[in-house]
């Protein structure tokens, strides 16, 4: 069974991400790099990622262009056969749908409003609709367009679910262990089993586990494990 868990590599070093992962492989099978690592190194990182790891990856770039960029963009990453790849579904139909007709095995994932983002910051950019209900909306467009998978935040689960139906995989940053009080940048959270008891596939987890590191690969093999067998009591 694959882990419920994509642990979020949020490092541009490359042996240190070489390192993390071989830490956490025993109970994770999924690793999201993302565009600071992808800036840092390019393909041939994450190729050598992928080859000296196994890992399965979660790419994520949030593209977000016209069509025909996104469609080229997608494209040079297809020779990487990513798990995942991220584009930005607010970038509508036609451009989701380039993403997806450039490559074969990538599930191409959309991002529907960001994590970081509250109610009070999606009126100021103009959302007319609150985050769930756009969520919803962006979803629905996206999964229409091709997209095999879907990022939202855990309080969007079960409205995309009810929308897009039960092929489709949702992945859901803002999750938090309920033993950890530290403050980052996500504001709509939850813990990692509520997450999947509303119906998430995949969650994306980072400083919970990799600020383990600081005590050693073996206390991040033990938080990681921690975190997976949380989900199943």
């Amino acid at each position: 069974m694959t882990s419920p868990i994509i642990l979020a590599v949020d490092t541009p070093d490359l042996d240190i991400a070489r390192r993390w992962i071989d830490a956490t492989r025993a109970s994770i099978d999924v690793y999201k790099l993302g565009l600071e690592f992808f800036l840092s190194h390019g393909i041939d990182g994450i190729a050598s990622i992928q080859n000296e790891t196994g890992a399965s990856i979660f790419l994520d770039l949030k593209l977000h262009d016209i069509p025909n960029t996104v469609s080229k963009s997608a494209a040079v990453v297809e020779r990487l056969h990513p798990r995942f790849l991220t584009v930005h579904a607010s970038g509508g139909r036609a451009m989701v749908s380039a993403a997806v007709n450039a490559v074969t095995t990538t599930s191409i994932t959309a991002v529907t409003i960001l994590t970081s983002l509250s109610e009070n910051d999606l009126a100021e950019i103009g959302f007319k609709g609150s985050a769930f209900t756009t969520a919803q909306s962006l979803a629905q467009v996206a999964v229409d367009a091709g997209a095999t998978s879907i990022v939202c935040s855990p309080h969007e689960i079960s409205g995309i679910r009810s929308v897009v139906g039960d092929a489709i995989e949702i992945i859901t940053p803002g999750v938090r262990p309920a033993d950890e009080t530290g403050s980052d940048d996500q504001m709509r959270t939850m813990t990692p089993a509520q997450a999947i008891a509303l119906g998430a596939n995949f969650l994306v987890i980072g400083r919970p586990i990799t600020s383990r590191w600081s005590q050693g690969s073996q206390a991040m093999a033990d938080r990681a494990a921690e975190i997976v067998e949380s989900i199943h009591k």
